[in-house]
């Protein structure tokens, strides 16, 4: 087993005094295109005009935020992301920093992608971040986390507030591992999905249900519940 990180406290400290500041200033110009609009339509005389241009200004001023945000955090997120299925270090090492950097990538995203699923915008900055998103996915939730540890197959849906993580933290330190979703899968509303799950495809998963790390659901199947447990097969209305 690796050995923890030397001044990893020192480390983690000085690198989010420099991310920290450089999180907020992505924000500050990712609002650019709006102040923009919002400054020529300033110009206008006319008093009614004026105010109804610049109410339309903020609000696609707004829109244009939001997409350049996701944008630019998906940029970073091309960069920096890990290229691996599966990762195991101590809490304090380099890839508990790696993986620190992406999280606050993606909270710094979550304000804009909260208005921006389901659209191919935000499937544009999941798959900049590392997800793997096959043709038809329909995904409606933000709370995707570690992107790049997820996989989703064709014409699967992922409902409103379903959370995904590809990571956990144990006695041993940090463990990544990938989320493999095939296809034609429903991932109810509320559910939470944990690492190294493998979903088969046409299968689901009930709203609120929450699936424990590592579960391997078959095809065609059912699951809910607080731990999730098989409930059915799934007919084939309920799985298309």
């Amino acid at each position: 087993m690796a050995k923890p990180m030397k001044f990893f406290g020192f480390i983690q400290m000085f690198l989010s005094v420099l991310v920290l500041p450089f999180g907020f200033l992505i924000w500050g110009v990712s609002a650019i295109p709006g102040i923009w609009m919002f400054q020529e339509v300033s110009e206008i005389t006319d008093p009614l005009t004026r105010l109804f241009a610049q109410g339309a200004a903020i609000g696609i001023g707004l829109l244009a935020w939001c997409i350049v945000d996701l944008l630019i955090l998906g940029f970073f997120g091309l960069i920096l992301r890990p290229r691996t299925s599966s990762a195991q270090a101590p809490t304090q090492s380099w890839l508990t920093l790696r993986w620190g950097f992406m999280s606050l990538f993606h909270r710094l995203a979550l304000p804009s992608l909260q208005w921006m699923v389901p659209s191919f915008v935000g499937n544009i900055y999941y798959s900049m971040m590392g997800m793997k998103i096959r043709n038809g996915a329909q995904i409606n939730s933000p709370n995707i986390n570690d992107a790049y540890m997820i996989e989703v197959g064709s014409k699967t849906v992922i409902g409103g507030g379903a959370a995904i993580n590809g990571h956990l933290f144990e006695k041993d330190g940090i463990h990544l591992a990938k989320v493999i979703i095939g296809s034609n899968c429903v991932i109810g509303s509320g559910s939470f999905i944990a690492p190294g799950c493998i979903i088969g495809d046409r299968a689901v998963i009930a709203s609120r249900a929450v699936l424990p790390k590592f579960t391997i659901i078959p095809q065609g199947e059912i699951w809910g519940g607080i731990p999730a447990r098989r409930i059915r097969e799934a007919s084939s209305n309920e799985s298309e």
